[in-house]
Formats: C-alpha cells, structure tokens, sequence
C-alpha cells in the first residue's frame, strides 16, 4: 500500500508546484515581447562628419541632414536592423528625398568611432550614401 500513495502523493504535489508557479516558457515569452517592443520605439542619433561637414539628425519628428549650405528633411522611417544579428549592432535608414532618390544611412555598432577633429570617441560609425556621394563619419544616441 506504501508503495501506491507515495507515488500519487509525489504526483499530486508535482502538479499543485507547477499550478501555482508560472513556466519558465512563459517568463520568457514575456521577456521576448518586452524586449521586440522596445526595439519598436523611435530611437534618436546624431551623426555627424567631417571634411565635409555634416550631419543627421534622426528623431520621432523626422530625419534631418544638414551641410553648412544646406538642409533637408525625411520623414522618420524606422531602421532595417542586420537579418540574424542584435538590433543594435547595425541599423539601416532607406529615405527617399523628393525627386524619389534613396539615400541610404547605415549605422554600426564600434567599439570606438573618431571624427578625426577632438577626442571624442563615439559608440557608432555611420556612412551616409547620397546620390553618387558618400559620407563616413560617427554617431551617438540623442538623449
């Protein structure tokens, strides 16, 4: 007769434990959706380069590129991020200008960008393709 109800009594503990306390499968479903919504959210850069100067400037209101001559506005698009790879490790900006050019901004993750003018050292490096030209400079979240 022991040999019966210790295995139910075991059972029927087992099954009030794991009742009462979530899964872990579910505790990490809810970090996985926390995490995905967070990437969602509009993050702001500033970008910047020299010789030539200039720089972009990405914000919820939009994605502003400036020179010392000129200046001009995108609407915010959010970023295509690297297949496989961590969301911020390699964001890329698709933006088309009036005459339905696309410009293309790639921002990378570095473990130090310099702009070759002060002693700052950045998170990002940044290359910004315009037309037949291309930037290269650096980048640092806008906070």
């Amino acid at each position: 007769m022991k040999r019966v109800i210790t295995p139910i009594l075991l059972m029927g503990i087992s099954i009030n434990l794991l009742a009462s306390t979530p899964s872990n499968a579910n505790n990490n479903y809810s970090i996985i959706a926390q995490s995905n919504n967070r990437n969602r959210t509009t993050e702001e850069f500033i970008v910047s380069g020299t010789e030539p100067f200039w720089s972009v400037t990405i914000s919820k209101k939009g994605i502003i590129y400036s020179t010392p001559e000129s200046r001009q506005s995108f609407p915010y698009v959010s970023p295509l991020q690297a297949s496989g790879r961590p969301a911020d490790l390699v964001r890329v900006y698709r933006l088309r200008d009036k005459n339905n050019t696309t410009n293309t901004l790639v921002i990378k993750k570095v473990t130090s960008c310099s702009d070759g003018m002060s002693d700052i050292k950045y998170p990002y490096s940044a290359i910004f393709i315009r037309g037949n030209t291309v930037l290269e400079g650096c980048a640092k979240p806008n906070k």
